[in-house]
């Protein structure tokens, strides 16, 4: 399916010889199917790989230590290092691999999560909470690093290698960005898994086992097609000069955080209240039940995303019409109706429970949409000199969204429970929507309204 309607491929503007090389290879071989294609299956399985490990990971972390007796807020202090680590990994990142090359910070990132996963296993039980809490709070920090490395790394590749005829961009960066959310979301499964069967250091060291090896088979197979980087790349060059490029990151600042406000502490830490007898059978009964919404949750997320150049029809519609289409408010309906069923409700009721499946089932939907566009185009409002400054600093904002989310995740739940996270949602969502409204279609190929 790679292969439909990519009849003529991008010719590459990269400097660093990525031209010659790919004719070369072409000549020497035939043109047996689309340049770049190797390289691009290659970056996508890896960043698959990557992925998986981070979706169990945060699960593990997550319901391992509510089960210590974490609050809301300490859990949410879990994930703040490794929110903050993202926005500063996205900003530099984008220089060192358009110094260095992207597949440099792609295996850079892959070695560090096997080192953080490691490191975890260390955490030893009988530490005071401060410490522990400190102590996760760094190894996460490492983690993030290592994810936005790997996720910089990977959509940056799409730039360079999609092909540049009709909606090609769109459907490469969708099949990348939903795949990787439905290999997250069986992430999330495996991690309840592993840690309701085997518990938690053993699940955390046969993740590192694997993703070693996947980064050892990555070393030695990686195909040529990546720029290798250029040698006067200047850091002053992240800051995007694009007033569309601001106004996205910006908007995506809000998106996402108004996804992670409900994903992060609040609705897991509530499924657990409504479906534990606190009994260690009812936790493993909680912990599969979470771990199967949340992979659920991921999966559609990523399936639709996958199929948003489908659904929004981008092969017949051009820039402006789909610039049109990330403004919609349809997104913020969901959680302010969920809002008014929390503040109905007396508690975690089992209607309240089926209504917050199906109304989040929805808002993951419209959400992956909306995201699946914004992905598409920061890809398109860039130049593929400076793509990866330009998805660096859109990460930055991305990662800075989600650490506002984490924050007020366990914050809003703890001070006002489910109504006040949920309205919060509602009101991050508003935001990012006012904020598209700001793009603009007239910009020119250097990425300049």
């Amino acid at each position: 399916t790679l292969s439909t309607g990519l009849e003529k491929p991008r010719r590459f503007r990269t400097k660093g010889g990525l031209n010659e090389h790919l004719e070369r290879h072409k000549s020497a071989t035939g043109p047996t199917r689309p340049e770049g294609l190797s390289a691009y299956i290659a970056v996508t399985a890896a960043y698959w790989a990557f992925m998986l490990t981070d979706g169990a990971l945060r699960m593990l972390v997550l319901l391992h230590f509510h089960t210590l007796g974490f609050t809301p807020v300490q859990l949410a202090y879990l994930f703040v290092l490794y929110e903050i680590a993202g926005m500063v990994t996205n900003l530099t990142a984008g220089w060192i691999a358009a110094r260095f090359g992207l597949t440099s910070t792609l295996y850079a990132g892959l070695g560090l999560q096997v080192l953080a996963l490691l490191a975890l296993t260390q955490l030893d039980p009988n530490w005071a909470i401060g410490a522990s809490v400190a102590f996760v709070m760094v190894v996460q920090g490492a983690s993030g690093v290592a994810k936005d490395l790997a996720k910089m790394s990977s959509k940056s590749a799409v730039k360079i290698l999609a092909p540049a005829q009709g909606d090609g961009l769109f459907r490469w960066v969708a099949l990348l960005t939903g795949s990787k959310n439905a290999v997250k979301g069986l992430g999330f499964l495996l991690g309840t898994a592993l840690l309701a069967t085997f518990g938690f250091t053993t699940a955390v060291l046969g993740m590192a086992a694997v993703l070693f090896g996947i980064l050892i088979a990555v070393l030695i197979a990686m195909p040529a097609g990546l720029p290798k980087g250029r040698k006067g790349a200047k850091f002053s060059e992240v800051l995007s000069k694009s007033a569309n490029v601001n106004w996205l990151s910006l908007a995506r600042v809000f998106l996402f955080g108004a996804r992670d406000v409900w994903f992060v502490v609040g609705i897991p830490i509530y499924f657990y209240a409504a479906l534990s007898d606190g009994t260690e059978a009812g936790n493993r009964a909680a912990f599969f039940v979470i771990g199967i919404f949340m992979a659920l949750w991921i999966i559609l997320y990523g399936a639709i995303q996958a199929a948003a150049p489908r659904l929004l029809r981008a092969k017949t519609r051009n820039e402006a019409q789909l610039i049109n289409a990330a403004r919609g408010w349809a997104l913020a309906v969901v959680p302010a109706a969920l809002t008014a069923a929390a503040w109905i409700a007396t508690g975690p009721e089992t209607w309240l429970t089926m209504v917050l499946v199906v109304g989040l089932l929805a808002f993951g939907a419209l959400f992956a949409i909306n995201s699946a566009l914004h992905s598409y185009l920061i890809l398109a409002f860039t130049k593929a000199e400076r793509v990866t400054m330009d998805v660096g600093f859109y990460y930055m904002a991305n990662a800075g969204g989600r650490l506002v989310g984490t924050v007020l995740s366990g914050l809003t739940y703890q001070v006002g429970g489910l109504t006040l996270m949920l309205a919060t949602a509602a009101l991050m969502v508003a935001v990012s929507a006012i904020t598209s409204g700001q793009l603009s279609g007239d910009y020119n190929e250097a990425g300049t309204t």
